[in-house]
């Protein structure tokens, strides 16, 4: 994103947020385009970058219609099921293992050597 004016950590305008802090105001961008940039400089690595906003264009966050969290719980629900078991794990499956953690490692598990919460009942 060249040609973006760049400021430093904390040294933004007024009048500019980014996605999260206009998130915390209950706005969302709608469709504008990056107006800036915020770096962050770290040690080591290069600076952590947020694109920057106008507040006065952002629009109000659409509301979470019954339907759409419907939609949402079933989708979480899905990522809790485990393929090889067929039983929901209690927990989001990481998606490096794509299964729950006693199908991962069913050594661990019969040993009695993981962590107990682990053990399929």
């Amino acid at each position: 994103m060249s040609g973006l004016p760049v400021y430093r950590w904390r040294l933004a305008p007024d009048g500019l947020a980014t996605r999260r802090q206009l998130r915390a105001l209950g706005l969302r961008p709608g469709g504008q385009e990056v107006v800036a940039q915020l770096e962050r400089p770290r040690s080591r690595r290069g600076p952590l970058v947020a694109y920057l906003y106008r507040i006065d264009l952002a629009r109000p966050v659409r509301p979470m219609t019954a339907r759409r969290a419907a939609a949402l719980a079933k989708a979480n629900a899905a990522r809790r099921w485990c393929p090889s078991c067929r039983r929901d794990a209690g927990y989001v499956i990481p998606a490096s293992l794509g299964m729950c953690t006693p199908c991962a490692y069913p050594e661990q598990c019969i040993a009695g050597t993981a962590n107990p919460a682990w053990r399929v009942p």
